[in-house]
């Protein structure tokens, strides 16, 4: 299983068309560098009594593994790296897979990068969304953007959120993933990912399936394990930090003038329709 896991989850192209499958095309042209996104996730895991304290991460009394995950717009898995405790934050484990050739993290070419969330650093091949800005889809309810800041963020998570459905779809059709059986760390590590590997082979083939549809739009079902708020651990060079909050607040502006155009082209049809022009 594990080497079918090899020829099935793989990197992707690097080379992203908007008008393949998958959501919010519109914005994947705004966002025209983006291919894909990364997150990590927990996994309820099994351990000896003496090592379950490295495995209570975020306050859960559960034992969890860490797993970091990447997944295209069409919610195929690209990279998967399991096995980590669960007190591991998300970007530690991020900064320990680049940093480790035998992980073969596939880093992005320059001019593109992954969506991730608050709990990494935004940096060359990574755009994270503005700190203390209004984020998650939930937010956005019962008031719309009122800012470039928050409109960045609010497209942001409709494209991030294909990460958070995927995983959903992954346990809502692998239940030992909640609830793990006793093998061996090593085994349940395998165990993991041979379940993104099945994941991936049924959405790859196009068949018929009811998980699927249903996560298949954007919404707020997911895996949201909230860490933002922790200490990130940065990555990446001043210049490439800088580099990517330049582009970052380039689209900002980008999308906040699509959205004035907009109105003022709605405005001027309505006003127009009722003769007050």
């Amino acid at each position: 299983m594990i080497e079918f896991a090899k020829e099935i989850i793989v990197p992707t192209s690097f080379n992203p068309n908007p008008d393949v499958p998958g959501n919010n095309r519109r914005l994947r042209r705004i966002f025209k560098g983006a291919i894909g996104t990364l997150d990590g996730t927990l996994i309820h895991v099994v351990v000896p009594i003496q090592e379950q304290h490295l495995y209570r991460g975020r306050g859960k009394g559960e034992c969890y593994q860490n797993v970091l995950a990447i997944c295209d717009f069409n919610m195929v898995f690209t990279f998967v790296v399991a096995g980590w405790e669960g007190v591991a934050h998300d970007s530690r484990v991020l900064s320990e897979a680049l940093t480790d050739g035998a992980i073969g993290f596939p880093f992005p070419p320059p001019d593109k990068y992954y969506l991730c969330d608050a709990a990494y650093t935004n940096t060359r091949g990574f755009m994270a969304p503005y700190r203390n800005v209004r984020y998650w889809l939930g937010d956005f309810r019962r008031r719309r953007a009122i800012n470039k800041y928050e409109k960045f963020n609010h497209s942001h998570a409709k494209l991030r959120n294909v990460i958070e459905r995927s995983y959903g779809v992954l346990k809502a059709r692998f239940p030992i993933l909640k609830r793990m059986v006793p093998f061996s760390l090593e085994v349940q590590r395998d165990v993991v990912i041979a379940c993104f590997a099945v994941h991936n082979f049924i959405r790859k083939e196009g068949l018929s399936d009811e998980l699927f549809s249903e996560y298949d739009q954007t919404n707020d079902q997911g895996d949201d394990d909230g860490d933002e708020a922790e200490e990130v651990q940065v990555h990446g060079s001043t210049a490439d930090q800088t580099y990517m909050a330049s582009l970052r607040e380039e689209i900002a502006t980008q999308l906040m003038q699509k959205r004035r155009l907009i109105l003022g082209t709605w405005n001027r049809e309505n006003y127009t329709s009722q003769g007050e022009i």
